[in-house]
């Protein structure tokens, strides 16, 4: 016998929260925040390895069956995932760590998720928007792991800036478009799933002006010190301090 979707959604709630406690427990000598980005690793993890097994191997299809109706498996995520979002808002909310745009991230999510449980359908895209929100999530709290740890400015750290800014490219850009045009495109979605769907993808594009202007910066700075490098050696051999090996 299945529990009550609120009962379930309480229940993924607490495991974050008791995830989160023990953290704070096992890491006395870090931050909270520390402890609050193991959770959210640990869901991004999690959620896009469940939102891609659903997406790819167990169905529906969410590019071609929009609007379906939820299967339990999906259920079980959506679940776990609204748990998450509910424990992430709240720890954002109390601490004031994140902006309007993070927090009409949250929300939006939150509000897809419910509307999607409420309804009994449509979880097939709203798990896609999970794995495509997701994907890139292990990346973001490693490179901020990385920080912490002073091995940010690193090669390690710049294989991780890449495939972020790559996948977030692809797939949230790229594939988030395939995916909001068939979601408009079917007349089976609710339209206030569909309007849910293009604030997701909105957000995502201003996300994706702040990632570029990043990449911009970090580029020309590695370009700036490839040139420097480049002159010195250029200046050492020109003045014959440089010796052959």
């Amino acid at each position: 016998m299945l529990f009550p979707l609120p009962l379930r959604v309480a229940c993924s709630l607490l495991a974050w929260l008791s995830l989160y406690a023990w953290s704070c427990h096992r890491y006395k000598h870090r931050n909270y925040e520390w402890s609050c980005r193991l959770v959210t690793l640990t869901h991004g993890i999690l959620a896009t390895c469940l939102s891609a097994y659903i997406g790819f191997i167990d169905g529906p299809w969410p590019l071609s069956h929009p609007g379906s109706p939820n299967t339990t498996l999906q259920v079980h995520v959506l679940c776990l995932s609204l748990g998450y979002f509910l424990f992430d808002l709240c720890w954002c909310v109390y601490f004031q760590t994140e902006g309007a745009l993070m927090l009409a991230h949250h929300l939006v999510s939150i509000l897809g998720i419910t509307a999607s449980l409420a309804l009994g359908e449509s979880a097939a895209e709203v798990n896609a928007v999970i794995f495509g929100s997701e994907i890139t999530n292990p990346l973001l709290q490693a490179r901020w792991f990385l920080k912490e740890m002073g091995c940010y400015h690193s090669f390690t750290g710049d294989v991780v800036d890449f495939f972020f800014v790559v996948l977030f490219t692809g797939v949230r850009i790229g594939v988030g478009a395939w995916l909001m045009y068939c979601e408009l495109a079917s007349p089976k979605p609710r339209w206030y799933i569909k309007l849910g769907g293009v604030i997701m993808y909105a957000v995502s594009w201003v996300f994706m002006v702040s990632i570029c202007r990043f990449a911009r910066r970090k580029s020309m700075k590695k370009y700036h010190a490839w040139r420097s490098r480049r002159s010195d050696e250029l200046y050492l051999k020109t003045n014959g301090h440089l010796k052959n090996h």
